[in-house]
């Protein structure tokens, strides 16, 4: 599958390829990659280096990348404050609305790029009543990681990419 993430004015912001369904809910789809190709809107181009679990919820204001930490460091969760993602013409697609929330292994959480979130504010013009819904929701965030709700527990994540690795094994399921 592809992700495709916009800004506001519905400019690209960043596209993924490829990612693997591993589960679909009526809540998410998770995504599990490895080696994914990252195309920036400005057309530069990367490889992402971690295995990840990518959560895209469908009725919640946000996605999650859950990244596996070499050396066995544990998971890193990053967390985008965006639109509900909606599958529209084979493409998960989502608004990404500048606020992050990182998670790391050992438990520290920041909240980042708020400079961008102001400048864009005034930038694509967000209205008071989609500023509240962002705000709101990064409080909502933070909430279930400092409670641990899923997607921040990392045997749940662990288990989706269990599931990956069977599914694409070139060895038969028994």
């Amino acid at each position: 599958m592809k992700v495709q993430a916009y800004k506001h004015d519905g400019t690209l912001h960043r596209q993924w390829s490829p990612a693997y369904l591993v589960e679909e809910t009526e809540e998410y789809w998770a995504l599990a990659s490895k080696a994914s190709l990252v195309t920036e809107g400005d057309g530069r181009k990367w490889i992402t280096k971690e295995k990840a679990i990518f959560l895209l919820f469908k009725k919640r204001w946000m996605n999650v990348i859950a990244m596996f930490k070499e050396n066995k460091q544990g998971i890193c969760y990053y967390v985008n404050i965006a639109s509900p993602t909606i599958l529209d013409k084979g493409y998960l697609k989502y608004i990404d609305y500048d606020l992050d929330v990182k998670l790391y292994p050992d438990g520290v959480e920041r909240t980042l790029d708020e400079k961008e979130y102001a400048r864009h504010v005034e930038t694509y013009g967000y209205s008071k009543e989609l500023s509240k819904a962002i705000e709101k929701n990064l409080q909502r965030v933070k909430e279930a990681v400092e409670e641990r709700q899923f997607p921040f527990i990392d045997e749940a994540i662990e288990e989706l990419y269990h599931r990956f690795l069977i599914d694409n094994s070139p060895f038969p399921k028994r």
